[in-house]
């Protein structure tokens, strides 16, 4: 019978284990861990073979290569830890866990700080980047790191974000006779050449934010980089993109197209308030597409948006197949793509798509007409008009832009 075995070995020097931790260890045939891990068991380890943890392409073959198996992880293995990869290829009745204090409990008690009152994040593995879509006002966040996201690159971070006054904490070797915590200024610690041991855990404590990124959404135009092109730069206008956001209500297990993407402003937009849902953006204009790629990496999103150069229809079929599709703008395309999109769209999809010139309003609005009375989609329209506020002779006035036209379709169920 087949014994998968994952063990937590805790914090400390010497591995703290309950009773059935040490049954499973005793019983094994292969134990797998870091050098760092096994250290900790060298005390208990006697005629089990052992192998130090290979590459994840690897290990599944020499996980089955015996009968009991012991993996050693971290202080709770199903937390940013081995063992959710192992539930994902291992059937659950041939898992046992064994989980112990982690690092995230112990430096939060170290630092006399409720759990519940930090945000985790793992930049493992994970770009550096992805730190901005997390750094909020007044926000304490536990980072698990690694090489590229050391102390003093997450500093520098900080203060290119504008989160000059942000109090960085580092927690060293937890548990160890050679612990040690120490605290820094972003200003300081971004500036400073110190080096920590590998075993540590970073607090940012963000105080308030004097940059760009967002608190809410609804990201200020000026804050998106578009080059040359200045206002020319073909995004989505701050009222205009919170009614789109409103439209596609994007969900975590969504996959989108934004098919016209110009400067980015509504794919950045949803992949920054859903990180786990996946956004394609499409741009054929090279000029726009570079201000997308510097927008996708000045807000952080480069895990979950994905940068398109092309003209759509021709590039949609290399990309997976999306479920919402916002289209803002089709390059004279519109009734082809339109019905091209419609018609691929899975049921429960949605297409929302903005017009301002005459004639896509006038394409939609067919496209609109055809669909009103059907009942397989579920439409929607709505004209923003917005007025904005300057001075003329020193007194207040109001300058209409261009209304825009906004519509969406929801494929459906003809029996619902």
């Amino acid at each position: 019978m087949k014994t998968i075995s994952i063990v937590g070995l805790g914090v400390a020097e010497n591995a703290l284990l309950s009773d059935e931790a040490k049954n499973a260890l005793t019983k094994a045939d292969l134990v797998i861990g870091s050098p760092r891990q096994l250290l900790t068991l060298a005390n208990l380890l006697s005629t089990q073979k052992t192998a130090q943890l290979p590459k994840l392409n690897v290990l599944e073959a020499l996980i089955e290569s015996e009968n009991h198996v012991v993996v050693l992880g971290s202080g709770d293995p199903l937390y940013y830890g081995i063992g959710s990869w192992l539930s994902k290829h291992f059937s659950t009745s041939d898992l046992h866990f064994y989980p112990a204090i982690s690092s995230i409990t112990q430096a939060c008690h170290r630092l006399a700080v409720g759990q519940q009152d930090v945000t985790v994040v793992s930049l493992h593995g994970r770009p550096l980047a992805k730190l901005k879509v997390e750094l909020k006002a007044n926000k304490t966040l536990l980072l698990l790191t690694d090489k590229q996201s050391q102390p003093s690159q997450i500093a520098r971070l900080c203060l290119a974000t504008g989160f000059e006054q942000a109090e960085i904490i580092v927690c060293e070797c937890l548990g160890y006779n050679n612990q040690k915590v120490s605290r820094f200024t972003a200003t300081a610690l971004a500036q400073s050449q110190q080096n920590f041991d590998a075993l540590h855990v970073s607090f940012v404590i963000c105080h308030q934010n004097q940059g760009y990124l967002p608190e809410f959404p609804g990201i200020k135009d000026e804050h998106f980089e578009t080059g040359k092109l200045g206002s020319k730069g073909m995004i989505s206008k701050r009222e205009v993109r919170l009614a789109v956001l409103s439209l596609l209500q994007l969900s975590k297990d969504d996959l989108l197209w934004d098919i016209g993407a110009g400067c980015g402003g509504v794919a950045v937009e949803l992949a920054y308030w859903q990180p786990k849902a996946t956004v394609y953006a499409i741009e054929h204009n090279q000029q726009r597409f570079d201000c997308l790629v510097k927008n996708c990496h000045k807000f952080g999103v480069i895990s979950n948006l994905n940068t398109i150069y092309g003209r759509a229809p021709e590039v949609l079929s290399e990309l997976p197949n999306a479920n919402k599709v916002f289209i803002g703008g089709s390059d004279g395309e519109l009734p082809s793509l339109l019905c091209m999109l419609w018609e691929t769209l899975p049921e429960g999809g949605q297409i929302v798509i903005s017009a301002v010139m005459e004639s896509t309003k006038s394409q939609l609005l067919a496209f609109y007409a055809q669909r009103t009375d059907r009942d397989d989609c579920l439409s929607e329209t709505l004209q923003i008009a917005i007025n904005k506020g300057s001075t003329l002779a020193g007194q207040l006035v109001y300058r209409p832009a261009l209304p825009v036209n906004l519509f969406s379709f929801i494929k459906r169920n003809k029996t619902s």
